[in-house]
């Protein structure tokens, strides 16, 4: 109910300013100061997180579930997913960061993908080596992820090689049994 009643509370301001106004114009640190987010970013993602779940949105953006390392609790956030030769992946825009990422090595892995319906996944980290172009396929398809990148879509491979180590990506696979 409380979920509910804040998707209908907030999501006219969030839309008002997301697309009225316009992401880009909105300053990134509103969101995210040292690549971790502020109270209303964490707000705005949650807002997010429910409406990326809904059936019908582009299938390049869903909800992510992990369950906290240290909690226990489930935590969901939105995501977008890059499509790169054949596969799908999730990039973690704000780097080792990321609460979600040290979540997922502590499950082994084991995720939650909502859009539409719920899919238990399997996360599996991709070697630094292999991630520049993933990279490069995420950049090109999440700008809300593009502040946080320092690169843009446009550059060449060799320049998102520079920076594999520091953004953490994961393959999706259906969990086993599904």
């Amino acid at each position: 109910m409380k979920r509910v009643l804040l998707v209908v509370v907030l999501t006219p301001v969030v839309l008002f300013f997301g697309l009225l106004l316009g992401a880009p114009l909105l300053p990134n640190r509103m969101f995210y100061r040292d690549r971790r987010p502020t109270r209303l970013g964490r707000l705005v993602n949650g807002v997010f997180a429910l409406l990326y779940q809904l059936p019908g949105l582009p299938n390049f953006i869903a909800s992510l579930e992990t369950t906290g390392r240290r909690t226990g609790r489930a935590y969901t956030i939105p995501v977008a997913i890059a499509d790169y030769d054949g596969e799908r992946y999730l990039v973690s825009m704000l780097g080792e960061r990321s609460g979600w990422v040290p979540n997922i090595r502590a499950a082994g892995g084991r995720a939650v993908i909502k859009h539409g319906r719920r899919r238990d996944v399997i996360l599996e980290e991709v070697p630094v080596q292999l991630r520049a172009p993933i990279i490069k396929a995420y950049v090109r398809r999440a700008p809300g992820g593009r502040p946080h990148i320092p690169l843009s879509p446009d550059e060449p491979v060799e320049a998102f090689e520079r920076i594999a180590g520091e953004y953490p990506v994961f393959r999706i696979t259906p969990a086993p049994g599904v």
